[in-house]
């Protein structure tokens, strides 16, 4: 190959390489400068933003506001600035669970312990504090350095129990809350069952259980209700801080069974509290006529029953009421518990005798409540449904006898207690007029509504 022409291609070869070269930094170093353009361009963006959104502080020279010398700490937002610590509005709230202690709520907070003594040792009321339950709330007020400022605790539904820490000086008051009430208006008619009507009517179980109780001495709500049995009830709306706290008393009602008509208005005179019929005569008797609330009769009174366990004819003394386990059974009448122990027969066992040569006998429990030699009142709890002793399941054997004489408890006359008289007699009429008036104005218009 001719040496001076392979020299003149590597040559030209070199020169077609350069101008690769050039060509591709201009190209590299083009997009550097669009970039830095870019970012540039963004800085500057930055830089006027940040002059809209901050802008010159000015400070002014402004005498003090002048605050009520009441007036709580944190109350004022434009003051809450010159406290020691800046106040935060918000409050923590923690319900107590099963097994939880509030030395376990305060660390979980992050409050010290040490807090949790000084707080206890203020007064009787903070000193409570260490019989807490479960489903109570506690509430906490944080300063923005995490420190306690307040704890807020119901004490019951009308109190709070306030702890305040301050320039760390601790003090407790109790608060009342503002409860008022308004008068309602109920009515309902039975398809079913009593519970059912109540719930249609807007009534809690409580509320129904509560007009149950007014009439339970005349109408036997296991047996004697029927279709078409109605209610009618004027009662309280409790309200607490603006909101809905739960039904109040039952104030009158009517209460028609199988079209007798039974009505109640509640009276309060110095000693003397309850439901009075509109001549004056007391609701209340001296006993209960079933001592349990809705269940169902098992077995009655039968002087020839077949024993279900024995198996041969054995007199049914009493009524037997089915009810679930545990059901709570008070005492029919005020009187001394006689008898409170255990047999192979009636299980755990109550008997209380009363005034007037009677005595009430309760048979099955599962536990008892109380304990011989002890004094009851009517409707206290005094044991609780079971199927201990010759027993098939859970029930209540309940025995009423009179003179030592057995007594069908359903059809046995009971005691009346003494109705109203003179004055009392009197303001209670006075009192019970318009309520009256109200009940049967409500059982006008459920009759008529009836008929359309």
């Amino acid at each position: 190959m001719d040496m001076p022409g392979f020299i003149t291609k590597i040559q030209q070869s070199l020169h077609d390489e350069s101008h690769w070269l050039t060509r591709r930094k201009l190209v590299i170093f083009g997009i550097t400068l669009i970039i830095a353009g870019l970012v540039l361009g963004m800085l500057e963006s930055e830089q006027q933003s940040e002059k809209v959104l901050k802008p010159e502080i000015i400070e002014l020279d402004l005498p003090p506001k002048e605050l009520p010398a009441d007036t709580p700490p944190g109350e004022d937002d434009e003051t809450a600035g010159a406290l020691t610590v800046p106040v935060i509005d918000s409050w923590i709230a923690v319900k107590v669970r099963r097994g939880q202690t509030l030395d376990s709520i305060f660390r979980q907070q992050k409050i010290p312990v040490s807090l949790l003594h000084q707080i206890m040792a203020l007064n009787a009321e903070t000193k409570g504090l260490k019989k807490i339950r479960p489903g109570d709330l506690f509430e906490f007020r944080m300063d923005d350095h995490g420190e306690l400022l307040q704890m807020r605790y119901a004490l019951d539904e009308a109190r709070y129990l306030i702890v305040r820490q301050q320039g760390g000086t601790l003090s407790a008051e109790v608060q009342q809350r503002e409860i008022f009430s308004e008068v309602a208006e109920a009515e309902g008619v039975i398809q079913s069952s009593l519970f059912l009507a109540g719930k249609q009517a807007g009534l809690s179980d409580a509320m129904v259980m509560k007009l149950a109780n007014i009439f339970g001495w005349d109408i036997d709500f296991i047996l004697d209700i029927r279709k078409g049995d109605r209610f009618m009830l004027v009662y309280e709306k409790l309200y607490r801080d603006g909101e809905f706290l739960r039904h109040g008393e039952i104030l009158a009602a009517t209460f028609i069974n199988q079209g007798e008509r039974f009505q109640a208005v509640y009276f309060e005179d110095g000693d003397v509290a309850g439901y009075f019929a509109p001549d004056g005569r007391n609701m209340r008797k001296a006993f209960l006529r079933a001592p349990l609330n809705f269940s169902y009769i098992s077995s009655g009174f039968n002087p020839r029953r077949m024993h279900p366990v024995l198996k041969r004819v054995r007199p049914h003394n009493g009524i037997d009421y089915y009810a679930p386990r545990g059901t709570p059974v008070y005492a029919a009448g005020e009187g001394k518990v006689i008898r409170s122990a255990y047999s192979r027969a009636n299980g755990h066992h109550v008997f209380i005798k009363h005034a007037n040569s009677i005595e009430t006998k309760y048979l099955h429990f599962t536990n008892r409540a109380v304990k011989k030699g002890q004094r009851v009142k009517q409707g206290q709890t005094i044991g609780y449904v079971g199927s201990t002793g010759l027993a098939t399941g859970p029930h209540l054997h309940y025995e009423f006898l009179v003179n030592g004489v057995h007594r069908n408890p359903r059809t046995v006359p009971l005691p009346k207690v003494e109705p109203l008289k003179g004055n009392r007699l009197t303001a209670f009429q006075s009192k019970a007029a318009p309520m009256l008036t109200q009940l049967s104005r409500l059982e006008s218009a459920s009759l008529y509504a009836s008929r359309e």
